[in-house]
Parts: C-alpha cells; sequence; structure tokens
C-alpha cells in the first residue's frame, strides 16, 4: 500500500471518521481529490475493517451531511492483502472545504488547521479560478487601443515564428489572440496588453543603503505592459554598474551588467504575466546598495513552490494564462513554466546569488548585486597579461581623438586610465597622473562638452563611457 502522502490517507476503522472527514477537507484543499482508506494502519499495512449492511452507505452520508461545499465521493469496499477494507475517492473544486465548519490543509501526511489570513487567500484564489480577472469584459474599445504596440507584437511574433500572419487591423488580431469576447467587448488582458491608457502602473526606486529608508530617486511610470517591461528594463540598466571586457576578439570592448540583463528582464515578464491584477497595487523596481528586487502583488501558487520550477520541472500552471500566452508569443518568454528556472540558471553561470520570496503581500525576485571592488577586480582580470588588447585600446583611443580639436596630455591620460578602468575615481586619477582633483573635474568636464566621455549612472555607483564616434 505505500506510506500515506498529501494525497492518501489511511484509517484504522471507521470509529476515526470524524478525524477522517478532516482528512478528506484538508486534501480537498490542497489538491482537489484524494482517496482515504479504512482497515489500514498508518504503515500501509491493511488490518481489515467489518463492513456491515451499512456501513458504506452512513460514510457517505457522513461525507455529504458534515462536508461543505458538498461533495459526493465514491465509496467502496476492497480486498487489501485478503483483508476487507472500504476506499473512498473524493474530488471537488470549489474551496475552500469545511468539516462541520473547520477548514484544515494538508502538508505532508499530516492535516493542519487554516488560519484566518489562509483562509482568505484560498477564498481569493478560487474566485480567481471560477471567474478570471483577464478573462471579464472591460470598459475600453477598439480606439483605446495602442496600435504602434499591437503592430510590434506582431512583427516580433513573425520574427520569432511564432505567429503565421501578418498584421491587418486592430480588431482582426485581437479576435486572432482572443482578447474580445463573444458580445463583441474588449477583455481586461486586452486592455492591459495593447491598450493606450491601461490602469497598469510601474514603481521605480533607489535607496541608499541596504534598508528601505532614503531615497536617491523614485518615478512611478504607467502603461500597457509591453511598454512598462521595456521601462523597467531601461530603469535598472542606467542604475546598476557595469565592468568592461577586452577579451572578446575584436578591436570593441564589451560593456558587461552586474546583473545579466536577460535575467532582469524574464524577472519582469514573470511580474506582470503572473500578477494577481485583481489586487489595486504596482509592480515595483526596488535598487539598493547590495541588491535589486522586483516584486508583484499575489501569492506564489498554492499547489508548489519556486524550487519545483527551478528543480523538478513542474508544469507550468499560469494565473493569466491569456497575458501568458501572448507574451510567449511576442518572443518576451521562451516556454510557459521555464521563468524562474532561466533566472536561477543565467545567475548562476554569473555566479550571482538570486532568490525568491513569497511574502505577505506580493511574491519577490531578489537579485544581489556584485560590490564595486568586484567588478574592478573583474575589469582587471580582463586587462592583465592581455597586451595586444591594451594596444588595441591605445590605438582605438588616438582613433577617437584624433578628429578633435586638440586635446592635452592630461586629457590623453586621462582617457587611457578610464578605458582601464570606467569605474576609476577622481582621486585615482589625481594620483596616477600627478594633478590635482580640481584639475582632473575641470578635464573630464571639458572631455565630456567635447562628445568624447560621458558619465552614465549617478557620482557614487556610475561609470565612464567612451563615446564612439
Amino acid at each position: 500500500m505505500g506510506e500515506e502522502n498529501e494525497k492518501v490517507e489511511f484509517k484504522t476503522s471507521t470509529a476515526e471518521l470524524q478525524s477522517a472527514l478532516d482528512s478528506i477537507v484538508a486534501i480537498l484543499n490542497k489538491h482537489q481529490k484524494g482517496t482515504l482508506y479504512f482497515g489500514v494502519k498508518n504503515n500501509g499495512k491493511p488490518i481489515g475493517q467489518i463492513i456491515g449492511k451499512n456501513t458504506l452507505r452512513d460514510i457517505s452520508r457522513a461525507i455529504t451531511d458534515h462536508i461543505e461545499p458538498k461533495i459526493f465521493p465514491i465509496v467502496e469496499k476492497v480486498i487489501l492483502d485478503g483483508k476487507d477494507c472500504i476506499e473512498v475517492k473524493f474530488a471537488g473544486n470549489d474551496i475552500p472545504y469545511f468539516a462541520n465548519g473547520r477548514a484544515f490543509i494538508r502538508v505532508s501526511d499530516e492535516d493542519k488547521k487554516i488560519s484566518q489570513n489562509e483562509l482568505r487567500k484560498m477564498i481569493i484564489e478560487t474566485e480567481r479560478r471560477n471567474n478570471k480577472w483577464e478573462e471579464k469584459s472591460s470598459n475600453i474599445t477598439i480606439d483605446d487601443i495602442d496600435e504602434e504596440t499591437l503592430k510590434k507584437f506582431v512583427e516580433k511574433g513573425n520574427k520569432k515564428g511564432r505567429i503565421n500572419y501578418e498584421y491587418t487591423n486592430k480588431e482582426d488580431i485581437l479576435k486572432r489572440l482572443n482578447l474580445i469576447d463573444q458580445n463583441g467587448k474588449i477583455k481586461n488582458a486586452g486592455n492591459i496588453l495593447f491598450g493606450k491608457s491601461p490602469n497598469v502602473e510601474l514603481r521605480c526606486a533607489i535607496f541608499a543603503t541596504e534598508e528601505k529608508t532614503t531615497f536617491l530617486d523614485m518615478q512611478d511610470y504607467s502603461g500597457n505592459i509591453f511598454k512598462l517591461i521595456d521601462v523597467g528594463e531601461q530603469y535598472i540598466s542606467k542604475n546598476i554598474r557595469w565592468s568592461a571586457n577586452f577579451n572578446t576578439g575584436s578591436f570593441a570592448r564589451e560593456d558587461v551588467p552586474e546583473i545579466p540583463m536577460t535575467a532582469i528582464r524574464e524577472a519582469l515578464c514573470n511580474a506582470f504575466g503572473h500578477r494577481a491584477w485583481e489586487e489595486p497595487y504596482s509592480v515595483n523596481i526596488a535598487i539598493y546598495s547590495n541588491r535589486i528586487e522586483i516584486d508583484n502583488p499575489g501569492h506564489f501558487t498554492e499547489e508548489a513552490t519556486p524550487d519545483d520550477y527551478i528543480n523538478k520541472q513542474e508544469p507550468s500552471r499560469p494565473r493569466n494564462p491569456l497575458v501568458v500566452k501572448t507574451l510567449y508569443l511576442s518572443g518576451e518568454i521562451e516556454t510557459w513554466g521555464t521563468g524562474l528556472r532561466k533566472i536561477y540558471n543565467v545567475c548562476k553561470n554569473e555566479d550571482l546569488k538570486v532568490e525568491f520570496e513569497d511574502r505577505k503581500l506580493a511574491f519577490f525576485v531578489v537579485f544581489y548585486r556584485k560590490n564595486l571592488k568586484e567588478l574592478i577586480e573583474n575589469t582587471e582580470k580582463n586587462l592583465n597579461g592581455n597586451e595586444k588588447v591594451d594596444d588595441k585600446v591605445d590605438d582605438k583611443v588616438d582613433d577617437k581623438v584624433d578628429d578633435k580639436i586638440n586635446l592635452t596630455s592630461n586629457q590623453r591620460k586621462i582617457i587611457d586610465l578610464i578605458i582601464k578602468n570606467p569605474y576609476i575615481l577622481r582621486e585615482e586619477i589625481s594620483q596616477k597622473i600627478g594633478i590635482s582633483i580640481t584639475s582632473v573635474s575641470n578635464n573630464l568636464n571639458k572631455l565630456a562638452k567635447k562628445d568624447i566621455i560621458k558619465r552614465v549612472g549617478s557620482n557614487k555607483n556610475g561609470y565612464w563611457q567612451i563615446l564612439k564616434k
């Protein structure tokens, strides 16, 4: 018989009928179906059960009379290891279920009483499943759809090979995507994906430390999902540190972000694709000195954990199938149910720590940042012992400034230092060249005015970039 688990419960006899009702409810609330046996010990050994004329009927009646919402189980006599036992098969999707007014949830092989907060979450989740927000009709018309976004979507889908038709008109494309209901009204999913002014918000903030105390910047954006994904990616890109990689096999250097932008974009797509749209909150980006957090309203699915999707390849159960399918067709996401695994693997390959946290009001993806020292060491490592690259860099600098107005010797030295370490500080330049910090600042300003260099990011966390002309 095996052992008890989250979907199977054993009872030694019908004397444990009340406890059996609790177990049935607990399994229903977790998995919506299960099996219970009378006449079997906890270790799975059948010991038999006396089955009278009314035994099966009494069990069935107790279940239908004392469990709400009502279920109608299949109660049968079975022979296990030559012993007479009773098998009860049950199923139901109208969670939460109650046994004599009490709700339970299955945890391993135990039945845990559900708290008020957990019960609230379960009721919201049931309402969401039975009456999906994305399927409801919105109050917008075809005129409120952003045609430019819709055209770009079709173009991207064509290039990815996931859309086999050309753009025609707004109504036709929305119908093909099942974003118009049977009454000809645009669904909520159509509005948030392609609307000109949907009520979709993204809040971005930069904090001075590891705590949410002093903020350096805060911006609120609104728009459709496709536009906000781009906005969020650009905001993070401009406010993280980048290092230089010269080992590219060519004259060009490669700018490398401290956190892979593919992982960032995937996290943003997941945030908008899987958020609970019934909740009146925004998707948020919070940039701290040691980490970046992207969170979205709503909790992770009750049936699984992030680890199930990362290591166990759990099949996808999207909260918003219409939204997720549309993101897939555009190429924004690769395959349903693989987003967390992709984020985890990309960060693992870069030796970056990433965590997935289901907190009180939202689900968080947390990227831990590399510090400035690590980025400088990485740049120096790329340059170390690579004299050919250094020669190419020097030639490249000369080519860049030859067509400018005359540069001083100090300005050329500054450019050399920036190419070798884009994160170099004014104090370091001053020490290496042997001029004052004020003189360094003046020369940097002159180079910037000549469009030879520019500052990317803040004075504290940014870097210098040699402009390409």
